[in-house]
């Protein structure tokens, strides 16, 4: 009789940071590397020991967590900056990375959230309405993932480094989904194109920011515009939709 061994699996090796980061009740921003190197080690070890692939991102990490380690030993290098010295931590990528897959790993656990709950919704039959399709695609070659690294760009240069996106936080009802739908129709009946970061000013609060990134993305949904990237992490380009491309 055979037997079974179960053995955790991850998404890449930042996810496997973050859980040994949960497990172990660490702060994120004062990680033990020792500590979490032997354990990133020792889940290497054990994929190899069940003759388990170990992915080449898995290797780079471990690489790259030893080479921290070795680094803690030594004396940290001094930089200036605004004309006082301060010493560089090497862990400081590192957890730079950490925060921002948290952030979206967060954004992706909401989504599927919603689509377990649209799941249990049911509609009515949809009706034959092939003569309206509109043959442009919704997103063009634009994802969410790039999508998320324009807006964390955008909060980046706004709020400090720790206070990226988190939607738990999108409970404050002075910045409803509606509010900002409309303050983007206003927008539209002047000016067919402009920049998502024409919505923002200096006091836009983090709230304000993906309250407006939900609202184009509820707009893209029903048609009224369109949006386009010119690379990542560039501003989006929001498109109000004319009715030939409606029609066309």
């Amino acid at each position: 009789m055979g037997y079974r061994v179960a053995i955790e699996v991850y998404e890449g090796p930042l996810d496997l940071l973050l859980a040994l980061i949960q497990k172990n009740e660490i702060d994120i921003y004062d990680i033990p590397i020792n500590v979490i190197t032997e354990q990133f080690l020792e889940y290497i070890y054990k994929l190899e020991e069940f003759n388990l692939e170990v992915t080449s991102d898995f290797l780079i990490m471990a690489a790259t967590l030893l080479e921290i380690k070795s680094r803690m030993l030594l004396p940290k290098e001094k930089v200036v900056e605004d004309g006082i010295e301060i010493e560089e931590d090497p862990r400081d990528e590192l957890v730079q990375q950490l925060i921002e897959y948290k952030a979206y790993k967060a954004v992706a656990e909401k989504l599927k959230e919603s689509e377990l709950k649209e799941s249990k919704v049911y509609y009515k039959p949809r009706e034959d309405l092939s003569m309206f399709d509109d043959p442009l695609e919704e997103l063009g070659n634009l994802d969410l993932e790039k999508l998320l690294k324009a807006i964390n760009s955008l909060l980046r240069r706004r709020i400090q480094q720790s206070n990226l996106i988190d939607v738990e936080e999108l409970q404050r009802e002075e910045f409803t989904l509606d509010g900002c739908i409309n303050n983007l129709k206003s927008k539209l009946k002047f000016k067919n194109k402009f920049l998502f970061s024409e919505l923002l000013s200096i006091r836009t609060t983090k709230e304000e920011i993906i309250t407006y990134f939900l609202s184009i993305l509820e707009l893209v949904k029903v048609k009224e515009i369109r949006i386009e990237q010119n690379e990542s992490f560039s501003d989006i380009i929001i498109i109000k939709r004319m009715d030939e491309e409606l029609n066309g």
